[in-house]
């Protein structure tokens, strides 16, 4: 009996290891030496922008883990929703993106199974869609200076980026999307049903860790962070702060330099609002080649104002600190300022060879004339080049979102003008939308936008009717700094990286996100270039060297022994020297007026009753957490490890047999000899 039952042991034992080891290794072939190669070929680390938690007074928006863990599950592609059994994360097209979305929305017991999204990229999507914008259709309507909010100026928006979804989202890379898209396939044509392919998520927030679902209680715990970072201002020519003269009136010209998108790392703005920023850099430098610029009757200032994306941060901070008359605005005065000149989306206004531009105006002043007249003459000066303004329709409720709004419902005296690409609505059809890229934008456009803008300011500045064809003649805008600075601000490549930025700062990206972030410290007027994002740092060394006054002799020791008190210190960055100029160029603070740095501990005020803007300031905030990532891999399914289990334990059994056997035969033989 026991000879013939070693036979059959001995084919168990084969059977089981040849059905069992090819599963394991049944992957990639390549040698394994180590730990790190096996774990590279059992999980595939996948790159992907995340949409992620934020918070503010009424509760949390964006996208988290649902608790405290990593979330595991099979991937299926979008055309098989209908068919889905469990919790899923779904590969979807972002042509499918929104109806997937809305579905979720609508659909609670179909919520419910979704574990995660996956999102496709494609260089050539904008092609294939009408639009699309996650943002509402009055972006930020609560601060208008006006009460019709049910007006659409974004026609298109779907105010998906509004809403809160307990389930991870990512925007996945090229080459992620083919990765994952092989993983599908295989998923669906696997023949054995022991294993799937899933993708795990890491996208937990410490606000959910913690239970701190609005901002007020997740700043008490340290959880979260305020939204924010430094705006930008400067002058030209510099202001002399020690003169006892009175100061000129001021002609101020805004712009923003960040956006809101879906998925928080790829906020270009590319139309909305960055080629208004690029317009006014560029128009800032064609008037710095200007001379006699002190000799005029009005002071220029410039203003970038970051977080306007999250409740007109930086425009509402600027305000507060001229009111306080604090460091930050030094040599500025609140009621000097005359009028405002905000540019905003000018990428689009181009079309047949026309560039077209829309003046929105606050207010009906003498000085809102003045700049409707400035501006008319800074177009006929540029008639060769084919540019045109026209006054916004009449039946408008008002100026559209915009900085200009929150001047307006500070100081109701304060008027000003929106140059925009639109008249009624939007003609940016990805508004706050990762798709607002460079493709979605016109140098020309942006060009005849700083060429206009620069000769207005000039004619507002000289406070003249008749201002000489050939001093206009002779401000012209750089067409190579615009291209320059597109290239720098609105593409990977070259990015960061290209040589204008490179001769300021060292970035610490290649790929410019114009996403506000978050204010780490104790908000300060001179704040630790560490805790300031690229783009505002590079805008700050930019015009303090465009607006400086050329210095008779240069310290060769650079900044290191210290500026004088009028002058700054730029590119201190890129040679650990520096130099410094005699320029009045200023960081300014931006986080929400309801907000206070103290004892290292961020609080939140009491609204003010009287301030409009307080009452609707939603105070933003962003989740902390302690990394971000997602993977994928292949499991076995619970009952193939049953079987494996049961398996393995039957081979124990039937080698304790066959040894029992094997001892009882050779006991045997041993005494017969």
């Amino acid at each position: 009996m026991a000879p013939a039952f070693l036979p059959l042991f001995y084919f168990l034992l084969f059977f089981f290891f040849a059905f069992h080891l090819p599963l394991c290794f049944s992957g990639e072939s390549s040698a394994m030496e180590s730990v790190p190669d096996l774990q590279n070929t059992m999980y595939k680390v996948i790159d992907g922008d995340p949409c992620v938690r934020l918070l503010n007074l009424s509760g949390p928006i964006g996208c988290a883990n649902p608790g405290r863990d990593k979330v595991l599950a099979p991937i299926i592609g979008f055309e098989n929703v209908d068919g889905m059994s469990e919790s899923s994360a779904i590969l979807v097209s972002f042509e499918d993106f929104p109806s997937l979305f809305n579905r979720i929305s609508d659909d609670l017991s179909f919520a419910s199974k979704v574990a995660g999204v996956l999102v496709k990229s494609r260089t050539d999507v904008q092609n294939n869609l009408k639009g699309f914008s996650p943002d509402q259709k009055f972006p930020q309507a609560q601060f208008a200076p006006y009460h019709n909010f049910s007006y659409e100026w974004n026609p298109i928006g779907s105010g998906i980026m509004w809403k809160y979804y307990n389930f991870p989202v990512f925007l996945l890379t090229e080459s992620a999307t083919a990765t994952i898209e092989e993983f599908v396939i295989r998923n669906e044509n696997k023949k054995r049903a022991y294993t799937s392919n899933v993708a795990e998520f890491d996208l937990v927030m410490q606000t959910t860790k913690s239970g701190t679902h609005d901002s007020k209680s997740c700043l008490k715990e340290a959880t979260c962070l305020p939204l924010g970072g430094y705006s930008v201002w400067s002058s030209l020519p510099p202001i002399n702060v020690s003169s006892s003269k009175q100061s000129k009136p001021i002609i101020l010209a805004v712009a923003s330099m960040d956006s809101a998108s879906f998925f928080r790392d790829k906020s270009l703005g590319a139309d909305s609002p960055i080629s208004g920023l690029i317009a006014l850099l560029a128009a800032v430098d064609a008037l710095s080649h200007v001379h006699g610029l002190g000799d005029l009757s009005k002071q220029l200032v410039f203003a970038v104002f970051t977080g306007e994306a999250w409740g007109y941060l930086g425009s509402r901070r600027f305000l507060v600190e001229l009111e306080i008359n604090s460091d930050a605005v030094h040599g500025l005065n609140h009621s000097s300022i005359e009028t405002v000149v905000e540019l905003g989306s000018v990428g689009k206004g181009y079309n047949e060879g026309v560039k077209n531009f829309f003046a929105h105006k606050e207010g009906g002043s003498a000085a809102t004339d003045m700049t409707m007249t400035a501006l008319k003459r800074a177009q006929e000066s540029l008639l060769s080049a084919n540019i045109k303004v026209a006054s916004a329709s009449a039946s408008n409720p008002g100026i559209p979102p915009s900085s200009l709004m929150t001047f307006s419902k500070e100081n109701s005296a304060i008027s000003g003008v929106v140059l925009e690409d639109f008249d009624s609505v939007f003609v940016n059809k990805f508004y706050h939308s990762h798709l607002d890229d460079l493709s979605n934008v016109n140098s020309s456009a942006v060009v005849a936008a700083a060429s206009l803008v620069a000769r207005t300011l000039y004619i507002l500045a000289s406070d003249s009717k008749d201002v000489e064809d050939s001093v206009l003649a002779s401000i012209n805008v750089n067409v190579s700094l615009v291209k320059q600075l597109m290239g720098c601000l609105l593409a990977c490549d070259p990015g960061l990286s290209c040589e204008l930025v490179n001769k300021y700062i060292s970035p610490t990206s290649t790929c410019p996100s114009h996403y506000v972030g978050v204010i780490v410290d104790e908000p300060s007027s001179t704040p630790y270039p560490g805790y300031i994002n690229d783009v505002p740092r590079f805008v700050w060394n930019f015009l303090a060297d465009i607006t400086s006054i050329p210095r008779e002799y240069i310290n060769s020791s650079g900044c290191q022994q210290g500026c004088s008190r009028d002058e700054v210190c730029i590119k201190a960055e890129t040679d650990g020297k520096g130099v410094c100029i005699l320029s009045t160029t200023r960081y300014v603070p931006a986080y929400s007026t309801r907000l206070k740095y103290e004892s290292g501990v961020w609080n939140v005020l009491p609204s003010n009753s009287s301030d409009i803007m307080e009452i609707v300031d939603p105070v933003w905030t962003e989740s902390n957490w302690n990394s971000i990532g997602m993977r994928v891999y292949t499991v076995q399914n619970a009952a193939y490890d049953r079987i494996v289990l049961f398996g393995g334990i039957a081979l124990t059994i039937l080698s304790y047999l066959g040894v029992a056997f094997s001892r009882a035969l050779i006991t045997k033989a041993m005494k017969r000899d």
